[in-house]
């Protein structure tokens, strides 16, 4: 169990003014002359780095030995789900009276990051439960909602959340499932597609339109469970993340309690996108993780490898590469922790979560595609891991909003401020 503690600023004391300065003056830090602790943003309270310790030495011995097997067999060992529900990381933020760790939002961000350098399957399991599921029950479900399935998705329901469809990607608000109220329950049709965790879900979040008339207001959130008739109609062959399951789901007059509607009708779209923007955050840690694990593989082996006399990271060309590949991943690294702060104290971050993905996902496969040409044959190899990193870092330009997509909210925001 993990809690974070508060922080807190020291106050700080004003110098009386001085009425005559000297011809020379120099300035030095606050930090010196006020007294104020003004920490960088790779500054973790004891409690975060005593979790990233235990979430590495979990995805290092338990998932680790796993990782080509699952890969290999698409498919997610159950052993590792069970695993992650031991270990308190899957209700990091949920409160200990419904059965999580009641940790910080940083402490998810960490664990996401600290599972990719390992395996981004296994990372994105993790990030959606938690950032989307997870989060749309505790920020707008009732207390009994609450109650009853933030302790079965803290203790051992995998959850799932349900919005794209085959006509509604970066336009997610275009969907066609629909909801019609028949007594005390809703009755939904249509169909989802590329719904991550979706073949070893029990809990779905769907997002289907009450009110067709009333376009993407209409668009209500429904908690259902596979019992009620969820139907996992195809698993995607994927090119990365193989161990992650996609699906597509049917759901043909599926019958859900009129009690099972989150946050209201009509307000399906509000929580969507106000989630998918603290969603954008943990992909950014996703990929931020995916490429430290490739250079973390790469990089040594370039200092064993011998030619021409030397090892091949000792080239300059070479040092290059490993030092701009260094930049990049700190550049990332800075801005996912720069937004999940900002979303941690209350502040605005959809601009910085959608720099951090956008970011986060360009360095993965810029780094992740370095890692192989610096291992040469060796890193082309499935055998050291490597290559699936690349294969693994094309999914981050894709989902929870495309490359473009990000773009364009950073341009908006750009515009609003200069154009006032």
């Amino acid at each position: 169990m993990f809690r974070v503690a508060s922080r807190a600023l020291r106050a700080t004391k004003h110098r009386p003014m001085r009425l005559v300065e000297p011809a020379r003056t120099f300035f030095v830090s606050a930090i010196r002359t006020e007294g104020l602790r003004l920490n960088s943003l790779d500054t973790f309270t004891e409690e975060e780095n005593m979790f990233r310790d235990s979430v590495k030495r979990f995805a290092v011995d338990v998932v680790g030995p796993k990782v080509r097997e699952m890969d290999e067999k698409e498919s997610m060992d159950p052993t590792i789900i069970q695993g992650l529900f031991e270990q308190g990381l899957m209700g990091i933020e949920t409160s200990v009276e419904h059965g999580g760790a009641e940790a910080s939002f940083v402490s998810a961000i960490i664990a996401i990051e600290e599972l990719a350098k390992i395996d981004p399957s296994v990372s994105v399991m993790c990030d959606v439960h938690n950032t989307l599921v997870n989060t749309i029950l505790r920020t707008y479900g009732t207390k009994e909602q609450q109650d009853k399935w933030l302790p079965l998705l803290s203790e051992s329901k995998l959850g799932s959340f349900c919005l794209s469809e085959p006509a509604s990607g970066s336009d997610a608000f275009a969907l066609q499932t629909r909801a019609k109220k028949d007594g005390d329950h809703w009755v939904i049709n249509g169909s989802k597609m590329w719904i991550t965790n979706s073949h070893e879900a029990e809990i779905f979040l769907i997002f289907a339109n009450v009110d067709p008339s009333k376009g993407y207001k209409g668009i209500t959130c429904f908690i259902a469970t596979k019992e009620m008739g969820v139907q996992i109609a195809k698993k995607e062959e994927k090119l990365g993340i193989r161990a992650s399951s996609t699906c597509t789901l049917n759901f043909d007059d599926l019958r859900v309690p009129a009690e099972n509607i989150i946050g209201g009708e009509g307000k399906g779209y509000k929580l969507a996108i106000q989630i998918l923007n603290e969603g954008r955050i943990g992909i950014a840690a996703q990929m931020l993780g995916l490429a430290q694990g490739a250079f973390d593989k790469a990089v040594p082996y370039t200092y064993q490898r011998t030619q021409f006399g030397q090892p091949i990271g000792t080239f300059q060309g070479m040092q290059f590469q490993i030092a701009k590949a260094a930049v990049e991943l700190e550049t990332a690294r800075l801005l996912t922790y720069n937004a999940a702060r900002r979303k941690e104290e209350g502040r605005s971050f959809t601009k910085e979560a959608a720099m951090a993905k956008y970011w986060a996902s360009q360095v993965a496969q810029n780094v992740s595609g370095s890692a192989i040409e610096w291992c040469g044959g060796v890193g082309f190899t499935r055998e050291t891991g490597i290559e699936k990193f690349w294969r693994d870092s094309k999914i981050g330009a894709i989902y929870e909003g495309t490359s473009n997509i990000q773009l364009q909210t950073i341009a908006k925001f750009i515009q609003q401020e200069y154009s006032r």
